[in-house]
């Protein structure tokens, strides 16, 4: 299902980028140089298809995906505009750096990003934690988005 964000109520939460700072962890947009590194990190702990929608996002100018960085070592990305506009995802932290709010600052800084482009709602698309969603950002789910824009998908067959 998918999930519904009203943009005009997100805000920045200097708490949680106090959090980020004493974490070591950088927020920040990706560069095109990264382009290689990222796709493949994605690809590797994520799947080719979230790839393929981190390679979209990447080609939007500026990049539509902000990076998550401890020591210059990639933790955790975010996308948006990837699969449909106004769309949010897909995003992913490293396994071993979940439950320190990276997950919840990378959403924040796409979130943002998409309000100061002029949406005044965000789509969350094919939601998976949606507590989360609902906790950090009061996303709500769509009636009848079922099966949304993934419908018809193809999948290899491996």
């Amino acid at each position: 299902m998918d999930y519904l964000v009203n943009l005009s109520l997100v805000k920045p939460v200097p708490e949680l980028d106090a959090r980020m700072e004493r974490a070591g962890v950088t927020i920040r947009r990706a560069l095109a140089p990264e382009f290689e590194l990222v796709t493949g990190w994605v690809r590797e702990k994520f799947g080719s298809g979230w790839a393929s929608e981190m390679a979209v996002s990447f080609a939007r100018q500026p990049p539509a995906c902000f990076l998550a960085t401890r020591t210059q070592k990639l933790i955790g990305f975010a996308c948006h505009e990837s699969i449909a506009r106004g769309f949010f995802g897909p995003t992913g932290v490293d396994e071993a750096a979940r439950g320190e709010g990276i997950g919840h600052a990378l959403l924040l800084a796409s979130l943002l990003d998409l309000k100061v482009m002029g949406y005044g709602y965000a789509i969350i698309g094919d939601v998976g934690p949606s507590a989360f969603y609902e906790r950090t950002v009061g996303a709500t789910p769509i009636p009848n988005s079922k099966p949304g824009v993934y419908a018809g998908l193809l999948n290899s067959a491996d």
